[in-house]
């Protein structure tokens, strides 16, 4: 770490704390200056001492109940406030859960859940510890150690502590069965649960594999390379990768990612900060797939980490980029932990591609608004943006590839091949059931029991939601203030019964199955496919 990161962030530090002060005892220890007015803050004195002597007196001396602790978090949150979208605070939980998540492994049972109607549903059961209790997907569970989790205030941040905890020990769950609908207690012994960052790997065509990534974590690159020896082994010529919804994670396993399909000595990306001096990554001859035919597909939710790899392939001519605008975060952050499980990350530089592109958009606006600019694409579905005049088509950023191509920076990732939202299909009923939990309370409530399939063929070409269902799950979206119309019902109803179909792919098989099923009538696929048969 460079040495003057580490001093700006004690800087920050006792900014925080000096804060949380200022709210609290400003009028008695402090004067608000002119600059404060204006979001700037001059603070009465450094001392760290002085600092933690106040906060003793506020919670010894404060007429209400206050948390020295809350007082410091808001404060940090206010700093961060001030500088960039992406620099924020963790407090321990999330930490914690960030740090499993990217890690690719934790100690837990080995489920994926939601909570719905204020009850923990079981949505899928990794091979391990709950499926050897015979836990099964639509299980609810009701209690954990004795203690009920059901209600509105039942949250993952009180799941989560509760679920998981050291291998070999055992928690107590209290499990509503899907099928019986009965309670009973099950003991589940925690072990360690690894999550692979591939959700799916499969042959479209006899020669064209997919792979999709869903984050950049420790393991990504590994999982990777061990799916394509698989998928070359079965005559895999040209590959479609797919880092659609993929929120970016580590630096450099999106680094080693890129590396698996370009030559040696190819810069992949380049980071540059105020205090980080310019650092270089380049390609090695280790790549695994340097040759073949390649595809990445992206959309509006393609971002950070994802934006490196779909950046470097764009740059350097060696594949096809399908799909939509990616988000546009060009930022890196570091983490910062605290003594107390707590973290900061920290924006520390800049990324840019080969070409020296920036990626990041511009986020002087309000926070919220700089986050539903990506969603927002999806309400006003944008044209081709190559032909239009926005962030990413500014001649004043314009680079050019080694074969000639025009490139844009500053907005995102404009693919080369633009696939726009199917507004034929997906309206803003489907987007309002997927956003509520409907399809899944509709799938596990009416669905599931009901229905034994005995193969993915079988769900694939039979399953369709009848007249009856749809009207139940219309119902069902009404009774929960979703207001609807003839038209937008219809038009959804395709999508609808589409994502339902994947969804029990995933109950019945696996994760990969949900994707085979959405790939089947995916357009970027289909485009992808006739692209790769072009010579």
């Amino acid at each position: 770490m460079h040495s003057s990161t580490k001093s700006n962030l004690l800087v920050a530090s006792c900014y925080a704390g000096i804060l949380a002060l200022g709210m609290v005892v400003g009028p008695k220890f402090g004067r608000e200056s002119d600059a404060a007015k204006t979001g700037d803050f001059t603070p009465f004195s450094a001392s760290p001492e002085k600092i933690d002597q106040v906060l003793g007196i506020i919670e010894e001396n404060y007429v209400d109940p206050v948390k020295a602790d809350t007082l410091q978090n808001l404060a940090i949150n206010q700093i961060l406030s001030h500088l960039d979208p992406h620099s924020s605070y963790l407090p321990p939980v999330k930490a914690r859960e960030q740090s499993q998540d990217l890690e690719g492994k934790y100690y837990g049972i080995g489920v994926e859940y939601t909570v719905l109607n204020d009850t923990m549903l079981i949505t899928s059961v990794k091979t391990g510890p709950a499926e050897k209790a015979g836990i099964k997907a639509g299980d609810k569970i009701t209690a954990i150690e004795g203690k009920n989790i059901t209600g509105a205030q039942i949250s993952s941040e009180k799941i989560v502590p509760l679920i998981k905890g050291r291998a070999g020990t055992v928690v107590n769950l209290r499990v509503k069965g899907r099928e019986t609908n009965r309670e009973k207690d099950v003991l589940v012994k925690r072990d360690k649960i690894t999550v692979s960052s591939i959700d799916a790997a499969y042959m479209l065509t006899p020669t064209v594999g997919y792979v999709k990534i869903s984050k950049f974590g420790a393991r990504t690159d590994d999982d990777f390379a061990l799916e394509v020896n698989r998928l070359q082994q079965e005559n895999m010529k040209s590959l479609v990768v797919d880092l659609r919804h993929n929120g970016g994670g580590y630096l450099s396993a999106a680094t080693a990612l890129a590396d698996e399909f370009l030559p040696d000595k190819q810069l992949i990306v380049y980071t540059q900060g105020e205090h980080e001096p310019r650092t270089d990554y380049f390609a090695t001859k280790s790549g695994k797939f340097e040759q073949g035919k390649l595809v990445l597909l992206i959309d509006e939710t393609t971002a950070s980490a994802s934006e490196v790899v779909a950046g470097a392939i764009q740059d350097l001519d060696r594949g096809i980029v399908i799909g939509r605008r990616s988000f546009g975060k060009g930022l890196v952050q570091e983490q910062f932990n605290f003594g107390d499980g707590s973290a900061l990350n920290l924006t520390i530089a800049r990324y840019y591609t080969p070409l020296g592109r920036s990626i990041q958009r511009p986020y002087k606006m309000k926070p919220k608004d700089y986050f539903d600019e990506a969603s927002k694409r999806l309400e006003k579905p944008e044209v081709n943006p190559v032909r239009v005049k926005d962030s990413v088509s500014d001649k004043r950023n314009s680079y050019k590839t080694g074969l000639g191509r025009t490139l844009y920076g500053g907005g995102g990732i404009t693919p080369d091949i633009f696939i726009p939202v199917d507004t034929s299909a997906f309206n803003s009923f489907y987007y309002a059931l997927r956003a509520r939990g409907l399809l899944t309370e509709f799938l596990f409530s009416r669905l599931v029991n009901g229905y034994h399939p005995t193969s993915l063929k079988q769900i694939i070409n039979e399953f369709n939601l009848s007249d009856a269902q749809y009207r139940q799950l219309i119902a069902l979206a009404l009774k929960k203030g979703i207001k609807t119309t003839g038209r937008t019902v219809e038009i959804a109803r395709a999508a609808i019964n589409t994502e339902i179909k994947a969804l029990l792919a995933k109950v019945y098989f696996d994760q990969e199955s949900y994707f085979k099923v959405l790939n089947a009538s995916d357009k970027a696929i289909a485009r992808s496919l006739q692209e790769l048969k072009q010579p």
